[in-house]
C-alpha cells in the first residue's frame, strides 16, 4: 500500500469517526442544541480537525443522509431486480423496501426528512448537495419505473409515473414525521407500521385499475 492510499484510508477513517460521533450528539442533544465543539469532544478530536472534513454543522448533519439514501437506492434496485410476475407483486415489494429503509436507521431517516424541508440545504457545499440530489433523483426514478411497468401491463391507472413516485414518497415521509411527533408526546405509542400499511393500501387502491 502506497503513502497516498494510506492517507486516503486514514482520512476516510477519521471522517467516519466524526460521523459516528455526530450521530450520537444529534441523537442526544438534537440538531439545534448540538455544537461542533460537542461533536469534536465526542469524537475525541479538536474542533479545528472537524472543519478540515466538514465546513459547518449543517454539512455534517446532511452528510449523515447519504448513507440512508444509498441504502434506499440498493433496496429499490433489488425490488426492480426481483423475478416477480407482475407490477402488483412489485408494488408489495416496494412497500417492504420502504419500511426496511426506516428500520435501517430511523433517526437518520427522520433527520433527512426534516433537513429536506428546512434551510439546511442552502448551507451545503455544491458537491454534497449534488450527491444528495443525485441519489434522491435516482431513487425516485427507480420507483417511477415500477409504476411505469404497471401502466404498461394495464394494471395501474395511467398517471405520470414520476408524479406517482413523488406522491408515494411524500406519503411515506409525512407518516414518518407525524408518527414521530406523536411519540414525543407518548413514547409508548408506536403505530408507524400500522399507519403506513393502511396508507399504502389506500394508495394502492387508488392506482390499481378496476
Amino acid at each position: 500500500m502506497g503513502i497516498q492510499e494510506r492517507r486516503e484510508r486514514e482520512r476516510e477513517r477519521r471522517r467516519q469517526q466524526i460521523l459516528v460521533a455526530a450521530k450520537r450528539v444529534f441523537s442526544n442533544r438534537g440538531f439545534n442544541k448540538a455544537t461542533m465543539e460537542d461533536i469534536a469532544k465526542e469524537a475525541e478530536l479538536s474542533p479545528g480537525t472537524l472543519y478540515l472534513y466538514f465546513k459547518n454543522k449543517d454539512e455534517l448533519y446532511a452528510s449523515l443522509s447519504l448513507r440512508i439514501l444509498q441504502y434506499l437506492m440498493i433496496r429499490l434496485e433489488h425490488v426492480n431486480a426481483e423475478p416477480l410476475t407482475d407490477a402488483a407483486q412489485r408494488l408489495k415489494a416496494l412497500k417492504s423496501a420502504m419500511y426496511d429503509v426506516y428500520e435501517f436507521d430511523p433517526l437518520i431517516l427522520i433527520n433527512m426528512f426534516h433537513m429536506q424541508s428546512s434551510e439546511t440545504l442552502k448551507n451545503l457545499s455544491s458537491d454534497l448537495l449534488n450527491q444528495i440530489e443525485s441519489l434522491s433523483r435516482s431513487s425516485l426514478q427507480v420507483m417511477a419505473r415500477i409504476f411505469e411497468d404497471g401502466v404498461r401491463q394495464k394494471m395501474f391507472v395511467a398517471h405520470h409515473p414520476n408524479a406517482v413516485a413523488d406522491t408515494l414518497w411524500s406519503l411515506f415521509s409525512g407518516i414518518v414525521l407525524w408518527e414521530t411527533s406523536k411519540k414525543t408526546i407518548d413514547n409508548q405509542k408506536d403505530y408507524l407500521r400500522e399507519t403506513f400499511d393502511t396508507a399504502f393500501e389506500i394508495f394502492s387502491r387508488g392506482i390499481m385499475r378496476q
